[in-house]
């Protein structure tokens, strides 16, 4: 059976995904305030730069993958007009049950009962060309074939669409050293006090190294049949947005 990695450890392929799930099982209700604890807040602006390079127009269709709490989905919403136009559309997606609550009620308390869907992003249950954007943040790096799942993503676009992955990547070297002392010694005590988990928190930091860099994976979505890919690093290269475009 093929090996992959579960952060540091290499694990079957077909065992990541269940130690996936366990690890956000554990940690949706508290996901948000680890995020901010995590990235000092910053996790909000990098969103709010993802909305913003999305475009979303009133009466589009957009898909937000790996969702989440349901933050970005939300904005999506106003922007397409939800609920007003009527060739709107706008899905939160998750392959986690437990991530995928949390959003749909986040998303109820502020009155958008936006339809909430479970699946694999390998495996994404839409038609070719269906979408005009389509979104996944800090969500790819935890799913198993990268490639397939970005393929995927190409598939459901409509030409003129975009597909936007904002992730963590590999910050500039004057960064690394503290950036390492955070993510392996102050992150896993923050998830023991705040969620009470230590060892998930430790998963995501190393999920981070083990993700493709800026470069390596604007390579694999133009490998996977992307037309053109926009690279921008951010917070000196902490995370990164790629947008990925279909002619």
């Amino acid at each position: 059976m093929s090996k992959t990695h579960f952060g540091y450890q290499s694990v079957d392929e077909a065992e990541k995904a269940g130690k996936v799930a366990e690890v956000f099982h554990s940690v949706a209700s508290k996901y948000d305030v680890m995020n901010d604890l995590m990235s000092f807040g910053l996790h909000r602006l990098w969103k709010k730069v993802t909305i913003a390079r999305a475009q979303v127009r009133p009466g589009q269709k957009v898909l937000d993958i790996a969702g989440g709490t349901g933050d970005l989905a939300a904005a999506f919403a106003r922007a397409a007009d939800w609920g007003h136009n009527t060739e709107a559309q706008v899905w939160l997606s998750d392959i986690n049950a437990s991530m995928l609550g949390v959003g749909r009620d986040r998303l109820l308390d502020k009155g958008l009962a936006l339809p909430c869907v479970q699946f694999d992003a390998e495996k994404i249950p839409f038609p070719a060309n269906h979408f005009d954007v389509v979104t996944v943040a800090f969500g790819l790096r935890n799913m198993t074939h990268k490639d397939v799942a970005l393929a995927e993503m190409l598939r459901v676009i409509k030409p003129g669409g975009r597909v936007l992955v904002l992730e963590f990547s590999k910050p500039d070297a004057f960064l690394q050293p503290v950036y390492d002392t955070y993510s392996f010694k102050v992150l896993p005590w923050l998830g023991e006090k705040i969620a009470q988990d230590s060892e998930s928190y430790r998963y995501l930091a190393e999920s981070i190294r083990m993700h493709p860099d800026a470069q390596a994976l604007k390579e694999i979505m133009l490998g996977v049949g992307f037309d053109e890919v926009d690279t921008h690093r951010m917070t000196g290269g902490i995370v990164a947005l790629h947008i990925g475009i279909k002619y």
